[in-house]
């Protein structure tokens, strides 16, 4: 059976990448290397017999050269970061899967399976409780709410603050363009592949981490922002009051969710989370990795947030689970894994950009008032 990964240059893609091949896959491999994660235009070593075609998603004749007597498509490719370049999210993760399946219907390819990845991102803001009046899906914290430092979410009907729930599938709300971009390509995915008899599942990951992250791409989040500076020595800085919570979760049960959904029909037509389910604090996390690293490195919270930041998003994974999939790996074991393979590279590049101060520059990094 052959499987095309999209994007299959990049972290998440190259470790399924070598989980198809272990598993006896023909894999193929479709990556337009982009120079922020690949920055000296090769791609990694993949095990002998991958077949690698430098490519992007949005190009038509690559991707149906790609495509060519493929049985499975992981489709892996996206594009994010934290910049205001708006309209190259939705023409690459929500054009790109619109012709994905333009050209598996055009062409009557036998596709058996596409899974796509989508995000977390697409719950927006969350999902809350106000003791008063019940739940609700709040609009993103307006910046003036965020200029007066009052991070948390309050209900719109009587000011009181409310609290996070665990997000569930039923309820997205995304506001920022990467978020609406990813609920637009698996809204997309899902749609065309019920019309078109093609089976598709959407996996929206929690924040993933562990070996192989890029050390390159400076946007690559919080694991390899964290873990660069506190080696050198320098401050972690947190955004907010650091009371923020997140969900993140290792490679290698991202790896394993996408095992589980190929060989389960129950799953097509569906989206899952695929997270840990447990909260941690921004502090929480800098902690760890101080403890991690060794380096009694300073926290510096100097009262800025990054603009689209939502303030808690911790999934359910219960519908997941009740597939047969649960998360094997602490955040402990993460942060190990994650710093033996930097170390195992070298150490931290040291020609990576600062993104801290690109954004600020590009006013995505704003001071709240003193």
């Amino acid at each position: 059976m052959r499987v095309l990964v999209t994007g299959g240059a990049g972290f998440i893609g190259g470790h399924l990448a070598d989980r198809f091949h272990k598993e006896g896959f023909e894999v193929r491999v479709l990556d337009n290397l982009d120079p922020k994660v690949h920055p000296s235009g090769e791609p990694p070593q993949f095990p002998q017999g991958v077949e690698f075609i430098r490519g992007d998603v949005t190009d038509r004749e690559a991707f149906r050269y790609a495509l060519r007597d493929v049985d499975v498509v992981s489709h892996q490719a996206a594009y994010q970061d934290y910049m205001p370049d708006f309209s190259r999210f939705l023409a690459v993760n929500a054009v790109g899967t619109a012709l994905l399946y333009e050209l598996i219907v055009e062409d009557r390819m036998k596709i058996r399976k596409v899974i796509v990845a989508s995000s977390q991102a697409v719950y927006g803001e969350g999902q809350y409780v106000c003791q008063e009046h019940g739940p609700f899906l709040p609009i993103p914290r307006s910046a003036r709410q965020l200029q007066r430092k009052e991070w948390e979410v309050s209900c719109a009907q009587c000011g009181q603050r409310a609290t996070a729930s665990l997000l569930i599938e039923q309820h997205t709300n995304p506001y920022n363009q990467y978020a609406v971009s990813k609920l637009a390509q698996e809204k997309t995915a899902l749609g065309l592949g019920w019309i078109h008899g093609i089976p598709t599942v959407a996996l929206r990951y929690s924040i993933t981490q562990g070996p192989r992250q890029s050390l390159f791409n400076h946007y690559s989040g919080i694991c390899r922002i964290f873990v660069s500076r506190a080696l050198i020595g320098d401050p972690l800085i947190i955004y907010e009051d650091g009371l923020q919570t997140r969900d993140f979760v290792h490679i290698e049960d991202i790896v394993n969710a996408n095992m589980l959904v190929l060989e389960q029909d129950a799953a097509n037509a569906q989206a899952f989370n695929v997270g840990s389910g447990h909260p941690t604090s921004v502090i929480d996390y800098a902690r760890l990795v101080r403890e991690k690293v060794g380096n009694q490195v300073e926290f510096l919270t100097p009262g800025e947030y990054r603009t689209g930041d939502n303030r808690h998003s911790v999934s359910s994974i219960s519908k997941l689970q009740a597939l047969g999939w649960s998360p094997k790996r602490s955040l402990s074991q993460i942060l190990d894994d994650f710093l033996v393979w930097v170390q195992r590279n070298g150490g931290i590049p040291e020609q990576v950009q600062d993104a801290y101060l690109n954004m600020k520059q590009a006013g995505v990094v704003l001071s709240a008032g003193h």
